[in-house]
């Protein structure tokens, strides 16, 4: 079994480091874990490389890299990755689960008094405070984001087109990751100065003393290298766990179930979340009120302020997406239970991949190391990404800044109007605070979020 340590008995991995040691590493790290992925990453290094020093600045950077390239949560898996260095598979599974579970027990409970109450204007009033403020989140991600990747008039237009696709024809937002994958791929090999972004992490930086690399040195890491029965093993372990309740939600209830469909439904954003939460945010939202109606447009916003405000990955939204389409859909159960029974789904066929990527491409990730053609491939698909954290940035703005928004569609052309004499004047002036505070004055998020919050709620209950 997979918890059996497939790869086989070997000598302790890093005898410096106890299980309990590292469970109280993952615990503070997992409370401690607010401010979106940037924020995650700069703590795991804190923690892990500079104060502990349990694994090497090049190491680590060298496994952020290829976390990177996987569909799914970086941060997640990058604890997921280093727990797995230190102590097998358990050690990846708690590392891993640990980075989950604080941030999902938050946003059900949430959740719950989401459903339950949002009729009470307290509920209603917080919301409208925490939207504007995650608006101005979203926007410092595309500028963060967007002075990173588009180094060059490629990357540029890159980023135009896909925000082009996906804002006004509603290309699929896989479509747009395998399109830019393919340029950047093939650019890469013709003009490869170009695409040559995302090379950073390839530069090694050595630090003396690090557990993991004395571990190495003294024969202690016998579980990363790579093996075929143990490949075989681990895939069909986790195919098993991952998508043996999507089968059986198949055969019991039909393919028009809620539950069936949202198990299908992010099953599918597990393999494409290329780019991290806010890439992919935009075209879950827009299914999940356009075609499946699990959500009204603004209650995205309120999702995504709850996983901006609690610890873990900010995909950790889906979970309040889940919540809210059972709820809204429960067939024969209370209508409660149905929302925990979805979220529950929808949190285990999300993170059960990222598992996984870790334990199956772990031993073969060296191997893959200062590959030019998948540099190059990132690169396409992370200008990319730009353009759809715009579309992002877009949608939820019209969504927050106007009480209606009208889609008109001509053929394949799809436009958002909104309805100029609807426009919420508080929000705009909380936004526009909100993105002054946190671009100009580089107030930190939680700050923010916790003023605009306060300010919303005064504003909601005098009328303004």
């Amino acid at each position: 079994m997979l918890g059996k340590y497939p790869e086989g008995r070997a000598k302790t991995p890093a005898p410096e480091v106890t299980f309990r040691e590292a469970l109280g590493a993952w615990i503070k790290i997992a409370f401690l874990s607010f401010g979106g992925p940037a924020g995650q990453i700069a703590l795991m290094h804190r923690v892990l490389v500079e104060d502990k020093k349990w694994i090497s600045e090049g190491r680590f950077l060298h496994a952020l890299n290829y976390c990177m390239l996987l569909p799914g949560p970086e941060a997640q898996q990058l604890a997921t990755y280093i727990g797995w260095l230190l102590h097998r598979t358990w050690g990846g599974i708690v590392a891993g689960a640990l980075f989950i579970l604080p941030g999902a027990l938050v946003i059900l409970a949430l959740s719950v008094l989401y459903a339950g109450f949002n009729d009470l204007s307290i509920v209603q009033a917080v919301f409208f405070g925490i939207k504007a403020a995650v608006l101005a989140v979203v926007v410092q991600a595309v500028i963060r984001i967007g002075s990173r990747a588009l180094t060059n008039g490629l990357m540029i237009s890159i980023a135009g087109a896909a925000f082009v696709a996906i804002f006004f024809f509603a290309v699929p937002f896989p479509v747009i990751v395998i399109g830019a994958a393919v340029i950047g791929y093939i650019g890469g090999h013709l003009y490869p100065a170009t695409f040559s972004g995302g090379e950073g992490h390839d530069k090694e930086k050595s630090m003396d003393g690090d557990v993991i690399d004395s571990a190495k040195a003294a024969g202690h890491l016998d579980h990363t290298k790579p093996s075929m029965v143990r490949a075989i093993r681990v895939t069909s372990f986790c195919l098993v766990l991952w998508l043996g309740p999507v089968a059986m939600l198949i055969a019991w209830l039909g393919l028009n179930n809620v539950f069936t469909q949202e198990s299908l439904f992010f099953s599918k954003m597990a393999v494409v979340t290329f780019g991290g939460a806010y890439a992919v945010l935009a075209y879950v939202a827009q299914q999940a009120v356009s075609t499946y109606g699990w959500l009204a447009p603004g209650e995205m916003l309120d999702g995504l302020g709850m996983a901006e405000t609690t610890p873990g990955p900010l995909i950790m939204v889906v979970q309040f997406v889940g919540f809210m389409g059972a709820y809204r859909n429960p067939g024969m159960l209370d209508p409660m239970l149905a929302g925990f029974v979805g979220a529950a789904i929808t949190t285990w066929v999300t993170f059960v991949p990222c598992f996984l990527w870790i334990f199956l491409g772990g031993p073969y990730i060296e191997k893959l190391r200062g590959n030019k053609s998948l540099s190059a491939a990132l690169s396409a698909i992370t200008a990319a990404i730009v353009g759809v954290i715009l579309n992002l940035a877009l949608w939820f703005g019209l969504h927050v800044l106007f009480e209606k928004v009208i889609q008109q569609s001509f053929g394949p052309l799809r436009l958002y109007v909104p309805v100029w004499n609807s426009v919420e004047v508080a929000a705009v002036i909380l936004a526009a605070s909100a993105m002054i505070a946190m671009l100009h004055f580089k107030i930190g998020m939680i700050p923010t979020l916790a003023a605009s919050t306060f300010f919303g709620t005064v504003a909601f209950y005098s009328g303004l």
